[in-house]
């Protein structure tokens, strides 16, 4: 088994020599340049302490927009319009409340000081977007993730409230459908996500659907919306998407 070190040079080896885990190199930094370069080539970063760790799983866990698995139970939720929700309005917080929010068989997290510094300097170069779900005023919960060419690449989500992280990629699943991206890039397999009609795809088949993706633009710019009424997202939900079988 040969895990690579990385050093100054933007470079790094190809996916397919990852460990049978995923894991394909150590160390590098966080810049910019290195962050889209690893996204572009099928590879993320994740750590709790350093060297920074690089992963491309042997399988990845991609939404198709149009095949989201939506239950009863968070259709209901976005019907009664309890939520407001938006995007890129409060990046910060959303990336905040991912590191610090409970999450169930887990005391630590990954995104460490060094990794929100990261994020949000790609969110004020326009590649990395969040979606805030609001409850009275204030955030219960949301998401963010990379957007590049018609790829998303969702980074994490948590959840204050019953159904939020749920709301708000539903929300973003919209979006998907209405500027026709290819699939949300989940990263890491959970039951959660499992449970939102993730596929999961060999390695060598993400990449073919990758480079598809990455041929189309990225468009750099704040995704400046409001969903006052999760009710329009149901329904429109319930007419664009595919039913399973």
């Amino acid at each position: 088994m040969t895990i690579y070190l990385l050093h100054d040079e933007l470079i790094f080896p190809h996916p397919e020599y990852a460990d049978p885990d995923g894991l394909l190199a150590i160390g590098g930094d966080l810049s910019p340049q290195r962050l889209i370069l690893a996204y572009k080539s099928g590879i993320f970063p994740w750590y709790n302490y350093k060297p920074i760790l690089w992963w491309s799983p042997p399988k990845r866990p991609l939404i198709f927009p149009r095949l989201f698995k939506i239950s009863r139970s968070l259709y209901q939720t976005l019907k009664k319009d309890i939520y407001k929700v938006t995007f890129d309005r409060d990046f910060s917080a959303v990336i905040k409340g991912c590191a610090t929010a409970p999450r169930k068989n887990s005391t630590g997290t990954w995104i460490t000081q060094e990794m929100i510094e990261a994020y949000t300097l790609l969110h004020e170069l326009g590649f990395a977007h969040s979606v805030e779900v609001w409850f009275n005023g204030k955030i219960v919960g949301g998401l963010y993730g990379i957007s590049i060419g018609k790829a998303f690449f969702g980074e994490s989500m948590f959840t204050l409230m019953k159904d939020a992280s749920k709301v708000a990629i539903s929300c973003l699943v919209e979006y998907m459908i209405l500027n026709d991206f290819h699939f949300i890039d989940c990263q890491v397999t959970n039951e959660h996500l499992l449970s939102l009609g993730v596929y999961e795809i060999p390695r060598s088949v993400f990449l073919i659907l990758l480079k598809e993706a990455l041929e189309k633009r990225t468009f750099t710019k704040r995704w400046d919306i409001t969903i006052e009424f999760t009710s329009k997202t149901a329904k429109f939900l319930k007419d664009k998407l595919i039913p399973r079988k």
